[in-house]
Formats: C-alpha cells, structure tokens, sequence
C-alpha cells in the first residue's frame, strides 16, 4: 500500500496573535526591562526607588504582557 504525498498550496500562514499583540509584548519586555535596571544601583538598599517605583513599574510590565496576551486579534 503506498502513501500519497500531499502538497501544500500556497496559502498564507495565520499566527495566533496580530501585530498589535507583539507590539504590546514588545512593550512589556522593554518595561520589565527598565523595573529591573531601577533596582540596579550603589544606592542604599532601602531607597524609595529600589523598595517601591522598581517592584511597581515591573508589575506594571506584566500586566501590559498579560494584556497582550489576552487581547483579541484584529481582522
């Protein structure tokens, strides 16, 4: 019994996310980024900065990835 070889038409491939999915991915990696460059530093250990606006522009971060993630595509 011999098996047939399909071959594929030329049709477009179809992600699972739009443009404005990655884009918005994009955006959240950049701003996690930035969360963990404020925690660098020489400073005291227990700066304002450090203990607070680091650990909130880090959420901030994944809640703009988990926004992207769960936003529909656009035809």
């Amino acid at each position: 019994m011999a098996l047939k070889k399909t071959t594929s038409t030329n049709t477009p491939v179809e992600f699972v996310f739009g443009k404005s999915n990655y884009r918005l991915m994009l955006v959240s990696i950049a701003v996690i980024a930035l969360g963990f460059i404020l925690m660098i530093g020489e400073t005291d250990i227990y700066d304002f900065r450090k203990t607070v606006i680091a650990p909130f522009v880090v959420l901030v971060g994944f809640g703009i990835g988990f926004y992207s993630i769960l936003k529909k595509r656009e035809n």
